[in-house]
């Protein structure tokens, strides 16, 4: 049934042009399509987000996560774009310099320009 189809992150944002702004020149992704239901973000390796206009809301956890190679060189890219990461410190979850170790993987955490909670996540294969 849906074993073999793509699946992608729907996020309500309240301001369309600030997190436009933010996904393209902050994030890197493109535009893939923009309609009146809301825009498309292209993330690579046939990875979406999509977005949709919606009043400000508040999620606590992790909406989004990308899957990356080697952690520490995209969030110095990141960082070097104005992104900050966020410290934990909960019980099962402690960051360190925004690095959380879950042996053997490895995550860090950032909020995006409308409050939604982004992760970047380091699998040890």
């Amino acid at each position: 049934m849906l074993s073999d189809k793509s699946v992608w992150p729907v996020l309500p944002v309240a301001d369309m042009n600030r997190a436009k702004d933010f996904y393209t020149s902050k994030l890197g992704l493109s535009v893939e399509w923009e309609k009146e239901s809301g825009t498309l973000f292209a993330a690579g390796q046939g990875a979406y987000l999509f977005m949709y206009e919606h009043g400000p809301t508040r999620a606590d956890h992790t909406v989004a996560a990308f899957r990356v190679q080697d952690l520490e060189a995209e969030m110095q890219q990141l960082r070097n774009r104005g992104i900050s990461f966020e410290e934990y410190d909960l019980p099962g979850l402690k960051t360190k310099q925004g690095i959380a170790a879950m042996s053997p993987d490895r995550a860090a955490w950032f909020k995006d320009s409308e409050g939604n909670i982004i992760a970047l996540v380091e699998f040890k294969d």
